[in-house]
């Protein structure tokens, strides 16, 4: 015998007015959604930098710090956009460093700026592999 509930969702005002919000905002996410990335400034010409970098385990907690001192640093430089570091969850000395600079012009100077010189003059002797920095451009 099927159990019958006192309320009925389907026939009530609220069950109506909850059903049109849920639609409206279904409606308004996918609306958002193309338009934010419309609107979105061009992405030519921003170069997007992914460098790798592998400290030995002895030094991973004084090179942690060199790169969060340097993700400080380049956030105040010309033509910065973004900067993110993070380490990999299983071994926290391999961090990833991903940077987006306005243009070619702002990376140059960027990496010539004396505290970009200091960092990979510090970090260098405590790489257990090469610093490993790859340039790219927006595909979209």
């Amino acid at each position: 015998m099927p159990i019958r509930s006192k309320v009925n969702f389907a026939r009530g005002p609220l069950f109506g007015l909850l059903l049109a919000m849920g639609a409206a905002l279904v409606l308004a996410a996918f609306g958002l959604a193309g338009r934010t990335l419309a609107q979105e400034p061009a992405a030519q010409g921003k170069i997007y930098v992914v460098t790798h970098v592998d400290i030995v385990p002895p030094n991973a907690a004084a090179g942690t710090k060199l790169v969060q001192q340097y993700v400080a640093d380049s956030r105040k430089d010309k033509g910065f956009v973004r900067i993110e570091a993070g380490a990999q969850i299983s071994r926290v000395n391999h961090i990833s460093i991903v940077e987006v600079w306005q243009n070619q012009q702002a990376f140059d100077a960027h990496v010539s700026a004396a505290h970009t010189r200091q960092f990979r003059q510090q970090l260098d002797p405590m790489l257990g592999s090469p610093y490993d920095e790859r340039l790219h451009l927006n595909l979209e």
